[in-house]
């Protein structure tokens, strides 16, 4: 709800002193609602929504002691109705312009869709489809389909359980396989991912107990196998997400710990990213090595490197993932068709190394190569106000927070603070995301998408030269 401020209704020092016809009235919102000007807000928003808008609003103006004072006099009614909508539609889901560098972008959606992969599943969701039908013989069938098996191709798993995001894969895993008993984590992987996902929280949610092992910079086999009782049914290892440690530091050796854990003791992995074959991460380990160390479960994200929809997939030992799938939270953290039809094409996409099931990094980092190239064409178009100037990106998403790749963007030079600038870009018809670092707009070029640039220039051709002309009156 729109809240008016004295600022925007007339001092009472502006009434005559003269008698004044004051006028209380309020437009009727009926009468408002046929407006042109509101009929694309009643398009996207809704007309019950605007119309419960424009009663927030005008309950507002009512309670203000200048409108009791002045009524609507000197009151522009449809410019503060109209900017309650545009506020409103604001928080709508809409398209952006990541200008930011940071390619998996947690709060611009991380990794966008590929458009192929998006249309090549149009057809099977928006009608019927054989979600948990077996074709074969008309029997209730599997909603994972064809997953298992290209995951078993596309990084050697036996099996492999898929939910709603990876935070639902670590805590199925530990409700379902550890609740009750020990379960053994390094006190330097005790970490805290977005949102106050905190992996001693979860632990305790699932019912497990904790049991810290090693130091902050140094974890060791023998912490691991020293700490195991009979009550222990696991040892977690997690990725740590969005920080990394350097100089002193000592890290078990995988292999090691999986050859000499007892049976019944489960060895799991939060790998985090989804890296697979990629080359552009040399210091993460990939999903296949962890699998050929021996580990029993490895959980990952389908939004982050793997360029997916947001989901969570447990891929490794069939025995485990057959418990996993019939625990009853199965059913609270399954994905719908739309997520699982769009991981089997882009998995189907990935296995032809069809560039489509690249994902954004590695597509990004391809454009971070030309780079330089459009920051310079680009400097030539809006001379003297833009500079092409070397930059860094990064993979982000809480993946490969070490390391930084080497790109080109535009600093704006437009007279004024720089913040002022950033937020204008930001309220641009389709939103222009960068960033600012002492005091310098910045917009990185690598992270833009191939689709973007049309509307990137063309919105920067209008809003340099409006400020050009406003600077010229």
């Amino acid at each position: 709800m729109t809240t008016i401020t004295s600022s925007e209704l007339p001092s009472s020092s502006l009434l005559s002193s003269k008698k004044t016809i004051i006028n209380y009235r309020l437009p009727q919102i009926e009468q408002l609602l046929q407006h042109s000007d509101l009929a694309d807000y009643v398009r996207l928003l809704s007309r019950p929504v605007v119309t419960n808008t424009l009663r927030q609003l005008f309950a507002s103006i009512r309670q203000h002691p200048d409108f009791k004072i002045q009524g609507v006099n000197h009151l522009d009614v449809m410019a503060l109705v109209l900017d309650s909508c545009r506020q409103l539609y604001r928080r709508r889901q809409q398209r952006v312009i990541n200008a930011t560098g940071i390619a998996v972008h947690t709060n611009l959606g991380r990794s966008p869709i590929d458009e192929q992969i998006w249309d090549s599943i149009k057809a099977v969701n928006v009608g019927y489809n054989n979600l948990e039908l077996k074709l074969s013989d008309g029997k209730r069938g599997d909603r994972n389909g064809l997953l298992p098996t290209l995951i078993q191709s596309w990084i050697g798993a036996a099996d492999c359980v898929v939910v709603n995001n990876n935070a639902a894969s670590v805590y199925l895993v530990l409700h379902a396989l550890a609740a009750g008993k020990e379960v053994i984590v390094s006190r330097g992987e005790q970490v805290q991912i977005g949102g106050g996902f905190r992996i001693p929280d979860i632990l305790a949610l699932s019912g497990c107990k904790l049991v810290e092992v090693g130091t902050t910079n140094i974890t060791t086999s023998d912490d691991y196998i020293n700490a195991i009782t009979e009550n222990t049914a696991m040892v977690l290892m997690v990725h740590q997400s969005n920080f990394s440690m350097q100089g002193f530091t000592e890290s078990p050796d995988i292999q090691d710990v999986a050859e000499r854990l007892p049976e019944h003791v489960s060895l799991v992995i939060d790998q985090g990213s989804g890296l697979s074959s990629e080359q552009y991460a040399q210091s993460e380990v990939s999903l296949p090595r962890y699998l050929q160390m021996g580990v029993d479960l490895v959980c990952f994200s389908g939004d982050k490197i793997i360029g997916g929809p947001q989901a969570g997939i447990i891929a490794g030992c069939p025995k485990l993932c057959q418990q996993l799938a019939k625990n009853p939270m199965m059913r609270t953290f399954r994905p719908g068709r739309i997520v699982l039809s769009m991981l089997e094409q882009l998995l189907v996409q990935k296995l032809n190394r069809d560039p489509a099931g690249f994902g954004v990094a590695q597509q990004a980092l391809d454009r971070a190569k030309i780079s330089q190239t459009l920051a310079q064409q680009w400097t030539q178009r809006w001379k003297p106000y833009v500079q092409a100037v070397p930059l860094v990106m990064q993979v982000g998403g809480g993946a490969i927070p070490s390391e930084t790749y080497p790109c080109y963007g535009l600093k704006l030079t437009l007279p004024g603070k720089a913040q002022l600038h950033l937020d204008a870009l930001r309220d641009l018809p389709t939103p222009i995301i960068g960033y600012v670092n002492s005091n310098q707009l910045l917009l990185n070029v690598a992270t833009l998408l191939d689709s973007d640039h049309a509307v990137f220039i063309a919105q920067l051709d209008d809003y340099i030269q409006s400020y050009i002309n406003t600077e010229a009156k």
